[in-house]
């Protein structure tokens, strides 16, 4: 039996302290620019598609610069696009996740 305790952790990036970026959104954005679109990126991640919306629009108007931009219907149907800033953030929340993976590993408890 080990006597070594691990440390697991969820964390968020919030402004004005409510939540803006975690986990959870960053896995839908990935989806939402493997799929282009959200309805379909909700689908895959099992999630209703009204609570996505609420997800990326929250996001969307907690920034300076939208991370998605979302253009609806019309005769070919809607779709959905990753911004430059939304790639930004995610590759900077995707780094702070290592580095904190990183540090907890370094903690001895």
């Amino acid at each position: 039996m080990s006597n070594k305790y691990d440390i697991s952790y969820r964390f968020w990036i919030t402004k004005n302290n409510e939540p803006f970026l975690g986990k959870g959104r960053v896995e839908l954005l990935l989806k939402i620019k493997e799929l282009g679109s959200l309805k379909k990126a909700s689908e895959a991640l099992k999630m209703s598609y009204r609570k996505a919306y609420y997800a990326i629009d929250h996001a969307n108007k907690l920034c300076h610069k939208p991370l998605v931009v979302i253009k609806r219907g019309g005769k070919n149907g809607g779709s959905t696009e990753l911004t430059p800033y939304g790639l930004e953030m995610i590759t900077r929340f995707e780094k702070l996740a290592i580095e904190f993976d990183n540090f907890t590993k370094k903690l001895d408890l």
